[in-house]
């Protein structure tokens, strides 16, 4: 087998926590999953006769089925798809064959997938599967990158560190600071994550529940769709077409296109603090940083998941821009573009996966960081100047601009100019205390 993709060959061990969640057999599983769900739901309607209660032995095999689904079960789905070119329809020709081999549901066979469209059982696939995997691993990840942030953002707190604005020395921060913004980013949308959830039609093959009514019509199928739709974990929709519109779809999209372009911007912030010698990176004996140059130790990690990143949000925008858009009831090309959800969520997982990794290897220079200030001492002049201000100095940014603006300037220099100031006493020692 020679994998097509990089996170199904290269990646593959890394993202394997995804495959429960985002593979073909995860896929076929949840459909099975729904299907003998709404089974049994139907036989706890009271109102549909033909369909007896369905026995605890019973329930307890169909349980069974679904906990136990796995290669063997996919291969006879597989099979009965390559003849009908549909695969929920051959997921209910599986599970006809199931209960062909159970004397005790053989006569309910007719109410397999009874009244309902294929979209009615995919969307509450995708729905429980992308709903479980937020909740056992994508969220778990995040959360592991946020505490990172949030114990190097505590590390340095009073670790002053030069600024660049614009790419030119600026007004002194500290380290940490700079680590809690991120984090602060990051919590943010986190916080928002967390009050997501995704949707759920059932409403048959125009949304309406017209062929349940023609069967019953005393039942009132619109409570008994919320009432399943819920007992999945998903918020009902009310009135759709054939399909979910995917709203929640775009709506998740933004949500992870936003984080990871917060992540972007730290692995390119992290990259550029490398660069400049704030931090050193860990070494690992064995590695190689380059296959000429033997002094390499590059900041891969963080080049690694900014391009993981980039290949994430392009497959979110693209499902935001794409899935609300059907044409009148419905078209199949959502369906080939969900597919595809599990890429852009692999490779969010590796660019975390790349993040947390880099985050650990780094080691503060602080000789460099000492450096760094006593070579820049102009950017104190914006403190200076307000001082000025505060005391009534005409002129003051002027006199700081004419004295510093392209100059290079030392702490002598400033403490000259501060000791001619007309300043009071106390004032002129807190800014000579501050140089």
């Amino acid at each position: 087998m020679h994998p097509l993709s990089p996170l199904d060959g290269r990646y593959q061990k890394k993202v394997a926590v995804l495959s429960p969640y985002f593979s073909e057999e995860a896929l076929m599983k949840a459909r099975v999953e729904v299907e003998i769900l709404y089974f049994l739901a139907l036989a706890d309607e009271p109102k549909v006769k033909e369909l007896k209660r369905v026995s605890h032995a019973d329930r307890t095999k169909l349980m069974a089925m679904i906990e136990k689904f796995g290669a063997k079960d996919l291969a006879i789905i597989s099979n009965f798809e390559q003849r009908t070119n549909h695969d929920v329809k051959a997921v209910e020709y599986y599970l006809r064959k199931k209960f062909q081999s159970m004397p005790s549901l053989r006569k309910s066979i007719n109410f397999i997938h009874f009244g309902l469209t294929s979209e009615d059982i995919n969307n509450l696939a995708y729905g429980i599967l992308i709903m479980r995997s937020l909740k056992e691993v994508l969220k778990l990840e995040l959360k592991a990158v946020l505490a990172e942030l949030g114990s190097m953002g505590r590390r340095w707190k009073n670790t002053e560190l030069l600024s660049l604005t614009h790419g030119q020395p600026a007004t002194p921060t500290t380290l940490g600071k700079e680590f809690l913004v991120f984090h602060e980013r990051m919590n943010r949308q986190i916080s928002s994550l967390y009050d997501f959830h995704m949707c759920g039609k059932l409403g048959g093959a125009v949304g309406n529940f017209l062929a349940h009514q023609a069967a019953y019509p005393e039942v009132n199928w619109e409570a008994f769709g919320r009432k399943f739709v819920r007992s999945l974990g998903l918020t009902p929709l009310r009135y759709t077409t054939q399909i979910n519109p995917h709203d929640d779809l775009a709506e998740l999209s933004h949500h992870f296109f936003r984080i990871n372009t917060i992540l972007i911007d730290l692995s390119r912030d992290l990259w550029f603090y490398i660069s400049r010698g704030i931090f050193t990176q860990k070494k690992i004996g064995s590695e190689v940083g380059s296959s000429t140059m033997p002094h390499k130790v590059n900041p891969i990690d963080f080049e690694n998941a900014e391009g993981n990143l980039g290949l994430s949000s392009a497959l979110f925008h693209h499902f935001a821009e794409k899935l609300p858009i059907s044409r009148l009831q419905r078209d199949l090309s959502d369906s080939t573009v969900q597919r595809n959800l599990g890429v852009a969520f692999g490779h969010h997982l590796l660019a975390l996966q790349s993040l947390k990794k880099g985050l650990q290897k780094l080691q503060l220079n602080p000789q460099h960081i000492r450096e760094e200030l006593d070579h820049h001492p102009e950017v104190l002049a914006e403190a200076i100047q307000t001082v000025m201000r505060k005391n009534g100095v005409q002129d003051a940014y002027e006199q700081m601009k004419k004295l510093t603006r392209g100059e290079k300037v030392t702490r002598e220099k400033l403490r000259e100019c501060v000791e001619e100031m007309s300043l009071p006493k106390e004032e002129k020692e807190k800014l000579l205390r501050f140089l």
